[in-house]
């Protein structure tokens, strides 16, 4: 009898045990499923554009000054001194939809796309509108003589989670492809290539600061990603990816 007893009590013991389970921050932990209405695209979902009325128009260039070779499948941005080599005629932003979404609050949870200063809603098209905004006003001071569309595919915006945003801090994990194109043709005008973009996230009192300054994380990724596309499409050597140590190491695992 106190054999049996004893067996009940370590199997109630082990069912505690087992319901108390840690969430152990890591990006191996298995996906978790979301509502469907949660990241499914809205009626009428469509892709945004910049158009061209919103952006200013090309530069005329003096005839005395030297003409900015054209772009060509394999050459570099070629600068004009003083001038950046392109005019954005439209910018096309894409966030597929293949891109898993989290919502997990955990430190490093994982997904494509890691977003919450938003209300809970279709996260791929919050990024959408978040990359938009900040790649046009990017591009919109360019004034260089080759007319250009940009396209950007987004691979990945990982953003900090409340536990993240008020404890440890992180890295903002933003990488997407580029790619400019003859706005006439659709040809590449030079070969697409892939922009990583992280950003330094503030973390516990360093965000409360920040947020009381207006410095959301919105805010700071916006001008960043506005920063990037400028030096990508002005700097003959493109965008340099900081190199911001252990959490930046963690979100590549």
């Amino acid at each position: 009898m106190k054999t049996a007893r004893m067996m009940l009590l370590v199997g109630l013991g082990l069912s505690v045990s087992a319901c108390a389970a840690v969430d152990v921050p890591t990006r191996n932990a298995p996906f978790e499923q979301l509502p469907q209405s949660t990241v499914s695209a809205p009626a009428g979902y469509e892709l945004t554009r910049a158009a061209p009325a919103e952006l200013p128009g090309p530069v005329a260039v003096p005839s005395a000054q030297p003409q900015a070779p054209a772009l060509t499948p394999s050459g570099p941005l070629a600068l004009v001194p003083g001038q950046a080599p392109v005019s954005i005629n439209q910018v096309q932003v894409i966030v597929p939809r293949a891109l898993k979404v989290s919502e997990r609050n955990s430190y490093l949870p994982r997904g494509d796309i890691v977003w919450r200063e938003d209300p809970i809603g279709d996260r791929h098209a919050q990024v959408q509108t978040i990359v938009q905004d900040a790649i046009v006003r990017g591009v919109t001071p360019l004034n260089g003589p080759v007319k250009a569309d940009v396209e950007i595919v987004v691979q990945r915006f990982h953003a900090l989670t409340e536990k993240a945003r008020y404890t440890t801090g992180g890295v903002h994990s933003i990488t997407f492809d580029l790619m400019l194109k003859n706005p006439a043709t659709g040809e590449l005008l030079v070969p697409a290539r892939t922009v990583r973009a992280d950003l330094d996230a503030f973390g516990g009192q360093q965000a409360i600061n920040a947020e009381a300054r207006g410095q959301t994380q919105k805010v700071r990724i916006s001008d960043h990603l506005a920063e990037v596309i400028r030096q990508e499409l002005s700097n003959p050597e493109g965008y340099k990816n900081a190199s911001l140590g252990f959490y930046q190491l963690l979100n590549n695992l």
